[in-house]
């Protein structure tokens, strides 16, 4: 975090200013712009404590004002700040307080200005910590770190990720957009990115339940079969042991009526 020395001329000016910046040049600006708010956002949706924006004008000195030179980097994040919505980002409004990363993106009327006077104004004026530029059109991304009141060039990963140590977060490219990167290499996602992983966990999940309860259903009529076939084997002993007591009792029913019919008693009149 940065800031600057108010004078009692800045303290009379105006806190509540409309941003005054132009369109932007290209779908792809908007779009890297969005992206890099919104995986932030996502990423830190249990913060309060920084500010994120893009293609907002910055106003941080009287000249600026009389001279209408206005300075809006296409996307920045001042850290311990209140989240809230501004109309600008109006430094003698705001404790003094400069953006800590600024990323810039290049096109071919703001490249040359991009590399050379907003550099040195985010450097020597707002000592931004960390100052990033990217081209979506021919993929030229690169990142500065201040030390010792210069930018030096941020040192690639192994991955060609650039570290930022006020995000806690590496940038790096994925399918010709600048993103953010976790620690472990996982990509930081979108909402749209994390709602839609999580319904494939989700089905996943559904999907391990729905197999888990098939095999439970299967193992049950596997075990109630078993059991099925058990009573019936039993049964079928019970009634063959039964019928053959049955058949052994009116053998012997049968015999004793023949030894009376040898002894002249009719058995049918006993």
């Amino acid at each position: 975090m940065t800031t600057i020395d108010l004078t009692t001329q800045i303290d009379s000016l105006p806190t509540d200013l409309w941003s005054d910046e132009p369109p932007l040049e290209s779908d792809l600006h908007l779009q890297q712009i969005i992206l890099l708010l919104n995986c932030l956002d996502w990423l830190w949706q249990e913060r309060q404590d920084y500010y994120a924006t893009g293609n907002l004008t910055i106003y941080y000195s009287p000249n600026q004002l009389k001279k209408r030179e206005f300075c809006g980097p296409d996307f920045f994040v001042v850290l311990n700040t209140e989240k809230r919505p501004r109309k600008s980002w109006v430094v003698w409004g705001e404790e003094g307080k400069f953006p800590d990363v600024i990323v810039e993106i290049l096109s071919d009327s703001t490249a040359k200005i991009d590399r050379t006077q907003k550099k040195a104004l985010y450097q020597n004026t707002f000592c931004t910590s960390e100052y990033f530029w990217f081209d979506p059109n021919t993929l030229e991304f690169q990142g500065f770190r201040l030390v010792n009141a210069e930018y030096e060039a941020i040192v690639p990963n192994t991955l060609g990720h650039l570290w930022s140590e006020q995000l806690g977060l590496y940038l790096g490219l994925l399918d010709r957009k600048l993103r953010y990167f976790k620690v472990s290499g996982e990509l930081a996602p979108t909402s749209a990115e994390a709602a839609l992983a999580a319904q494939e966990m989700a089905n996943q999940e559904r999907q391990r339940a729905e197999t888990e309860l098939n095999r439970e259903r299967q193992r049950a009529e596997i075990k109630f079969n078993r059991e099925r076939q058990r009573a019936e084997i039993e049964l079928n002993r019970e009634r063959q042991r039964a019928e053959t007591e049955l058949n052994r009792e009116q053998e012997r029913t049968n015999r004793l009526a023949q030894k009376l019919r040898e002894l002249g008693i009719n058995p049918d009149e006993i």
